[in-house]
């Protein structure tokens, strides 16, 4: 059975995000086998295999889960996080989106893609609450070769105070990025993008 029915059968509330609504929107060139699944049920594992089916799972508060439109698996719908709240998603946690490497190349794809929509972003950013997804934002735009002037003062505006990391999965030491709050502690790069 398709992996998005059985995922919402077991999980729902959920909606399928992060790394597989990457791929559903074609933001990524990277095939991950793993489905994942943002829910608001409590789950005892993060994985699960369900005959044979590979899923990750990861668990936000019931009214977290907006931003998500409804596309059809066969004869079912299932809830997928559009492209502007797939982006909010993988830079607010970027294992989400496979590290922050593959997340600058999504945010890349994305501004440059039909689906860009700033003030969307933005205010997905703002109903998430953690101000960290708007530095790493930031920052990867600077970065990026992508014109998005107001995006970045937006980004300026929303900034808080403290030392976040560029990838919190990373422990690795970087330089910090005082404009933007931010420990630079993971290398960036793709063939697509130069940083």
């Amino acid at each position: 059975e398709d992996p998005w029915v059985v995922a919402d059968r077991l999980y729902s509330p959920c909606y399928v995000g992060g790394w597989s609504a990457c791929g559903h929107w074609d933001l990524t060139e990277q095939i991950f086998r793993t489905l994942l699944v943002v829910t608001a049920r409590r789950v005892r594992h993060r994985d699960e295999v369900i005959q044979g089916l590979p899923f990750h799972l990861t668990v936000r508060n019931e009214d977290a889960l907006f931003g998500t439109v409804s596309v059809w698996r066969g004869q079912n719908k299932v809830a997928v996080s559009d492209p502007s709240r797939t982006v909010i998603d993988v830079l607010d946690d970027p294992s989400l989106g496979g590290g922050i490497r593959t997340v600058a190349d999504v945010l890349t794809e994305y501004l440059r893609s039909e689906q860009r929509d700033d003030t969307l972003l933005v205010r997905y950013g703002d109903l998430l609450g953690n101000r960290a997804a708007f530095k790493r934002l930031g920052y990867l735009l600077e970065h990026s070769r992508v014109e998005a002037p107001d995006l970045v003062d937006a980004c300026l505006a929303r900034r808080s105070s403290g030392l976040a990391k560029l990838d919190p999965t990373v422990n690795a030491p970087g330089r910090i990025v005082r404009r933007w709050g931010l420990r630079a502690n993971a290398a960036l790069g793709s063939a697509g993008v130069e940083w």
